[in-house]
């Protein structure tokens, strides 16, 4: 973690930092989230750490763990598959009426984030990534001019982030996602609603599938793992 400087919003950037630190897999599930340590860390007061984290443990990125204390909560896949299913509808929704709405800006604004999105894949920085796909979708919430899709699916945003991390760590292909990503900007541009929709459905149900079953298999292994242990 880096030593966040005097600026607004320290619960926020608190918050952030720690979520970055869970998607790169630099906080691990199980692992104890010491609050003094923290703050140390980051160069900040107990106060916003203390409320940070009780946001994280609302979220469900943290849980209480056994005696006192908070850790890193394991993925819930069940919740992850109703996010995505959500997020399926939410998205169609968004890119339906970017391209209804706007599909001048997407052709103006839209390829620059394509292309950071593509340089985030050749770095290799799951921070990068995350950054990028966050940047595009918060871009077609934005042209879509429903001021409730954004806030509703920032309310869904840290948990998406962990998935991400998690499956970006391994072997998932980023520069499918963004061929993808490119094809539903393109049917905005065009101002093609229907597929836009379409695709944008698709994306979000395919990820959904991928990523599952990346962490099903996680889960699987570890279980395996374990109960070898308790067999020698």
């Amino acid at each position: 973690m880096k030593v966040i400087g005097a600026q607004p919003k320290l619960v926020e950037q608190v918050h952030d930092a720690i979520v970055a630190d869970v998607a790169e897999g630099k906080l691990k599930p199980g692992e104890r989230i010491i609050q003094e340590q923290v703050a140390e860390l980051l160069g900040v007061s107990r106060q916003p750490v203390q409320q940070a984290l009780l946001l994280l443990r609302n979220e469900g990125v943290l849980r209480n763990a056994p005696g006192r204390g908070l850790i890193v909560a394991p993925l819930d896949l069940d919740y992850v598959q109703n996010m995505y299913d959500a997020r399926a509808v939410m998205e169609g929704l968004a890119f339906r009426k970017a391209a209804e709405r706007n599909p001048g800006r997407a052709r103006k604004l839209g390829p620059s984030l394509i292309a950071a999105g593509r340089e985030a894949v050749e770095s290799g920085s799951v921070k990068e990534l995350i950054a990028a796909d966050f940047n595009l979708h918060n871009f077609i919430y934005d042209l879509s001019e429903n001021p409730l899709i954004a806030p509703t699916m920032e309310a869904q945003w840290t948990y998406t982030q962990r998935v991400m991390g998690a499956v970006l760590m391994r072997d998932e292909k980023p520069r499918e996602i963004w061929d993808q990503h490119e094809e539903m900007l393109n049917a905005v541009m065009d101002g093609d609603g229907d597929e836009a929709e379409k695709l944008a459905r698709r994306h979000i149900t395919q990820a959904a599938t991928v990523m599952i079953e990346r962490l099903r298999n996680d889960v699987n292994r570890i279980s395996a793992g374990v109960d070898a242990k308790a067999a020698e």
